[in-house]
Parts: C-alpha cells; sequence; structure tokens
C-alpha cells in the first residue's frame, strides 16, 4: 500500500477497529442511501420579517399541510385539517385558546394525540432511527418513538397504543406530548434549509431570526449585501457603523440598535441635536412618517440626517484610500456647493433638495469633525463589543458562504458579474483580475480575513472588502452601477437615481448563459439549476421567477412589507424534496395572531413544478455520495484486515 493510503486505513481502523464494525457501518450507511431524500426548503430576502418568517419555517411553505392531506385524505374536514395544522404550527398557544370553549378536554387530548402520532410516523418514515432518535426531546425521547414505531411483535397494536395514550392522560401530560410532538412534525418535515441570503434590514427583527436559527437543525446562508453589511459593522469598518444605523433610521428601526443589540445612540442624538437642531431636516424623515412633526419624528428625522452626513464622508474617505475599487465617480463632495446648493455628479450639475451642511467644510469636505469623529469612535466600540452582534456574527461565518454547491444546485445571492458582451467580467481584487467562480473565491477569502486574519493589513483589505460587496459596482452581491443613495436623499432630479443592472440580469432569459455559470461551478445536466435572491421578482408586472426554461430560479418576492406593492406578493420559497421542486408564491402575512384565532395560513400559489422521472434518493444526493465513498473505504479497510496488512484491535 502507498503510505498515505495506509496512514489513512490506520485512522479508519482507530474508528471501526474490527471487520464486525466496519461490516456493521458499511450495512447501516447502504440502507441509508436507499431512503428517500430529505426535504429542502430554501428562503431568500427575509428582510427582518421575524413572524412572517416563523410561519413559513413552521408550515414549512405547505409542506406540513401536505403531510395532513396525505394521512388523513377525505377522512377530516377541510376544516379539522386547518385545526390540525394550526396546532402544529403554534401548539402552546392553541391548546391555550382550545381550552376556553372545548368542554371535554380530555376527549380533545386522546384524539389530537392520535393524530398526531399517524402523522409523526408518516413524517419520520424516510429517517433511520437513528435520526429521528436525535431529534427527539430527551424527556419524552422513549415514550414518542414507542408511539411512532410500528411494532410487528405486538399482536393487539390498538390495546398497545391505548395503554400509552391512556397513561399519558392519567399521569396529565397531555398538552406537553401535543406540543413536543407538533415540534417534531415540524423538525421532521423539513431536512435542511437554506437562507439565499438577506436577513437584515428594513424589517424590524433580524436579531429574532438569527436566534432562531441558533437552535435550528440544519441550513446554512448564501450570505446578501445586507448581512455583509453587518458583518461589516460588527468588524469595525466605520463606513458599514454608519451605514447600518442609517438604514435603521430610514425604516424607524432604531429599537434592533438599542434594545435588540445595545448600541447607544444618546452620543448621536445629542449630536444631532447640538448640530441640526434648527434644521427641520424633511429629506430625513422615516419612511412612511413623512408627515409627521412632533419632537420624536424631528429627533429621529435630526439623527437620521446626522448619520447620512458622516456615511457620505466615510465612504469617500475609504474610495480615496482604494483607487482600485474604481468608484471614483462617487467621489463628488468636494463638487457640492452649499451657498447655490447644487453638486456635480458624473459631470453633470444637479440642484439640491437640501443646502444646510454645517460639518462639510470647504477645505477638506469629507474629513469628520472633532464632534463626528467622537461618535464614530464610541459607535465602533459598542459594534465590536456587543455580544449578541458579535454570536450572530459567528454563525453568520459559521453556516454562510459567498455560494454553495448543493445537490447539483448553486446557490447564491446576487449575480455572477457578466460584461456586456456576456462574458465573465473581472473584477480588480487589489490589484489582480478575478472572474466567475474564482472571484467567488477571493472575496469569501477576504470576507473571513476581516475576522481571523493575524496581520492587520489583511484584516484591514477584508473589513473594507465588506464594505465594497455591500455596494461596489462590480460586486457579485450588489450588481448595478450604483448605489444612489445620495442621489436619492438630495436630488429631485429621478434621473440621478438610476441605477444600472448588471449585463447578468438581462443576459439570464438566455439558456446559454445558465450553462455557461453551472458549467464554471463544476455543474452540468438537465438536474442542475440556479437559486438566486436578491432582486425582487415583479408578479403584479407578469415577470416571472423561472428564468431559462426552468434552470434559473429567482426566490426573492419580497419578503419584506416595504416591497408588497411593487411585487403584488410577499415572497418566493422553494421546496426540493423526492419527488421535484415546488415554486411556491406567499400573500402577505397578516400576524400569528391571526393565524392561531382565525385558523389562518398564509395563503399561497404553487407558481412551477418541476417532477423527477423517479424518486430521488439520498444516493442521488451529495450526503449519498460521501456515503459511497465512506463504503469504499470501509471495503478497503476490511480488504486490508482480511489480507494481514492491519491487525483488529478487538474482537
Amino acid at each position: 500500500m502507498e503510505q498515505n493510503n495506509k496512514n489513512y486505513l490506520e485512522y479508519l481502523a482507530e474508528l471501526y477497529p474490527t471487520i464486525g464494525k466496519a461490516s456493521t457501518e458499511i450495512i447501516n450507511l447502504q440502507s441509508i442511501l436507499n431512503l428517500p431524500k430529505g426535504t429542502e426548503h430554501f428562503i431568500s430576502d427575509i428582510h427582518g420579517e421575524f413572524e412572517a418568517f416563523s410561519h413559513v419555517l413552521r408550515n414549512g411553505s405547505g409542506a406540513v399541510r401536505k403531510k395532513i392531506d396525505d394521512v388523513f385524505g377525505h377522512t377530516l374536514s377541510t376544516a379539522e385539517k386547518c385545526a390540525m395544522a394550526t396546532l402544529i404550527y403554534y401548539p402552546a398557544e392553541k391548546i391555550a385558546e382550545i381550552k376556553k370553549t372545548e368542554p371535554d378536554m380530555e376527549n380533545w387530548y386522546k384524539i389530537t394525540l392520535y393524530r398526531l402520532i399517524e402523522i409523526c410516523k408518516t413524517v419520520s418514515s424516510k429517517y433511520t432511527r437513528s435520526k429521528v432518535r436525535k431529534a427527539l426531546p430527551a424527556d419524552y425521547a422513549y415514550v414518542i418513538e414507542e408511539l411512532i414505531t410500528e411494532k410487528s411483535e405486538v399482536l393487539n397494536k390498538g390495546a398497545y397504543y391505548e395503554s400509552i395514550v391512556t397513561t399519558i392522560l392519567e399521569i396529565g401530560k397531555a398538552e406537553d406530548f401535543i406540543i413536543v410532538m407538533s415540534e417534531l412534525i415540524q423538525r421532521l418535515v423539513i431536512d435542511h434549509l437554506h437562507i439565499i441570503g438577506d436577513i437584515f434590514d428594513r424589517g424590524p427583527a433580524p436579531d429574532k431570526i438569527l436566534d432562531c436559527l441558533m437552535t435550528y437543525h440544519s441550513f446554512d446562508i448564501q450570505w446578501g449585501n445586507h448581512d455583509i453589511l453587518w458583518m461589516g459593522a460588527a468588524a469595525g469598518n466605520v463606513a458599514c457603523i454608519a451605514t447600518v444605523i442609517r438604514i435603521c433610521l430610514r425604516y424607524g428601526n432604531l429599537d434592533l440598535l438599542e434594545d435588540g443589540y445595545g448600541i447607544n445612540l444618546l452620543p448621536l442624538a445629542a449630536f444631532a441635536m447640538e448640530i441640526y437642531g434648527e434644521d427641520p431636516c424633511v429629506c430625513f424623515a422615516v419612511k412612511g412618517r413623512e408627515g409627521k412633526t412632533d419632537s420624536s419624528s424631528l429627533l429621529e428625522r435630526r439623527m437620521h440626517k446626522a448619520i447620512t452626513i458622516i456615511q457620505f464622508k466615510l465612504e469617500e474617505m475609504l474610495l480615496r484610500e482604494h483607487p482600485d475599487f474604481d468608484m471614483e465617480d462617487r467621489c463628488f463632495l468636494e463638487t457640492l456647493d452649499k451657498k447655490n446648493g447644487t453638486v456635480i455628479i458624473q459631470g453633470k450639475e444637479y440642484r439640491l433638495k437640501d443646502k444646510s451642511f454645517p460639518t462639510i467644510s470647504e477645505e477638506a469636505p469629507y474629513r469628520l469633525s472633532k464632534g463626528e469623529q467622537e461618535i464614530m469612535e464610541k459607535l465602533k466600540t459598542a459594534f465590536q463589543n456587543c455580544e449578541k452582534l458579535q454570536r450572530h456574527v459567528k454563525l453568520l461565518l459559521k453556516n454562510g458562504s459567498l455560494y454553495k454547491v448543493y445537490n447539483h444546485n448553486l446557490l447564491y445571492h446576487g449575480c455572477i458579474p457578466l460584461e456586456e458582451d456576456g462574458s465573465f467580467e473581472k473584477v480588480n481584487i487589489f490589484g489582480t483580475f478575478y472572474q466567475g467562480r474564482k472571484l467567488y473565491d477571493v472575496l469569501e477569502m477576504y470576507v473571513r480575513k476581516a475576522f481571523v486574519a493575524l496581520e492587520e493589513g489583511e484584516r484591514k483589505k477584508g473589513q473594507d472588502i465588506l464594505w465594497y460587496l455591500w455596494s461596489g459596482p462590480k460586486s457579485p452581491l450588489f450588481g448595478r452601477s450604483k448605489m444612489a443613495t445620495f442621489e436619492r436623499y438630495l436630488i429631485a432630479d429621478p434621473e440621478a437615481h438610476l441605477e444600472k443592472k448588471n449585463a447578468y440580469y438581462r443576459f439570464l432569459e438566455e439558456s446559454s448563459t445558465a450553462e455557461r455559470i453551472l458549467e464554471a461551478f463544476g455543474l452540468e445536466g438537465e438536474d442542475a439549476h440556479i437559486i438566486n435572491g436578491h432582486v425582487p421578482v415583479h408578479q403584479s408586472s407578469g415577470e416571472s421567477p423561472v428564468k431559462c426554461g426552468g434552470k434559473v430560479l429567482i426566490i426573492d418576492g419580497g419578503f419584506s412589507k416595504a416591497y408588497h406593492k411593487e411585487t403584488g406578493i410577499a415572497g418566493y420559497t422553494l421546496i426540493y424534496n423526492s419527488y421535484g421542486m415546488t415554486l411556491t408564491a406567499h400573500e402577505p402575512f397578516e400576524s400569528a395572531e391571526t393565524a392561531i384565532h382565525e385558523e389562518k395560513d398564509i395563503v399561497s400559489r404553487q407558481v412551477a413544478v418541476k417532477y423527477t422521472d423517479r424518486r430521488q434518493l439520498v444516493g442521488d444526493t451529495d450526503n449519498g455520495n460521501k456515503m459511497k465513498e465512506r463504503i469504499a473505504e470501509l471495503k478497503e479497510l476490511i480488504r486490508a484486515y482480511r489480507e494481514g496488512e492491519l491487525k483488529e484491535k478487538e474482537r
């Protein structure tokens, strides 16, 4: 044997020290390969809408209701199925409500337990006992396993299950069992969750979404530009910090910073009142509260203006430091004429809606004033020392990436930058040009360096790349010619607001583009797909989320309430199970309270369904390929044992 192969087999022998143990593992893996593949759930662009996200997670984009239909068919009415679904989504809350009106709770408990047992049997049937056992709550694992496992040796199965259920009722544990079995159904219906970017911004509670993911059983994240922005803030990039605070003020989400992450904004508030105390700051009203002029709204506007001006300065300083970002056209503070209220952008003069800029000096317009500098130093310390934010960013780093190849699908948030002729665009990253997959790989390397690099210069490069990924014209997470923040705030002329999309979005309608991108990432064939987020699909305008004959699926339908009028829906989600793919469009989610009290689920409509020629098995997945490799290695180990090249360590 070659030395490397022998070393590996010796390592494997530590795990499987006998022929018997290696053989048992082969049999176990081979049996798993023939089970149906687990259900994958794809969600994109959640944008802080925790309630809608939580509900979609609970109902598995309709997967739970489908299991109820599979089990009970026409034996339960539509109303009974809705009630059962709501109970599974919100068991504790629904039980509390039922108690108010149900005269015979013991009978209700008994019927409900039997129904949940049947659903549990169905959803657990595609998994090994070992995997189901790991999903069971420790306190009730043995009893639940008894209830959902078929026992051929028991002659009177009805009496056997009846005795267990009766005992559960007698000892007063029916509620606990209903809750844990409902949660088990939620857990087993979805095997793996994919989030295709943008957990943060606009909505009020991205921190709750990340808290939820901290305990979720299996998931990955493809970072969106809004996630990267918050990661940059946590890493200490002051331009990212200023932008995060501005967006929270723009959408009225100061509670997220102050209560969610404990960021003290009093220094910013005091500075804003001192500098802009007489300024109405009309251009800086909170979105949706433009007409309000109470003291609280005025303070928010002044804070909003203060941090926005700071952001513009910090961005310009960063761009002057990095000519390789090729964004000199965004350095226009020096062309700002405070007296005449104009600014020159790309050679054209525009009139400003606001002329009051007391902290912008003629000598060095992009330098922070002393007060602005002090504020940013305090905020940088607060973001870097926020334990909760740092914990969330560690989760994003551990479970996240810029792209992922998973079960023959390519997942990413934004775009693959393309030239106007459709070829891969070459992007300058610190003096070297990259394109396609190599661009993604080098950018991800620098993202991680922002947090772990020992050399200060490399860490600083990583932090600056985090900002570039947020809004750079050649950033694969942004994909537009510019982020027209300055123009939208301060220039009325809509021409200045235009953000030209990367050629990717035009060429994505051509199947050859999708095939070329997939090939660059090592994928080919009819079963390969691109699953993409980032740009909302305008269903109300007739736009389709399915591109290139089904090769590309765009699943950003606008979870964020800010998008609902624009898109006509409230998000797409994708389910990929052993039978194929189902793309679903969701109507806006009212509230958890409405879902519980009125037994209303999210109204959903299947947009596209693609069935496979045969049912997909674990053996057809990436995990299945790894298992096949392990089986081959174990067979080699057994051969080495039998030919005397290695000796068994125990009998």
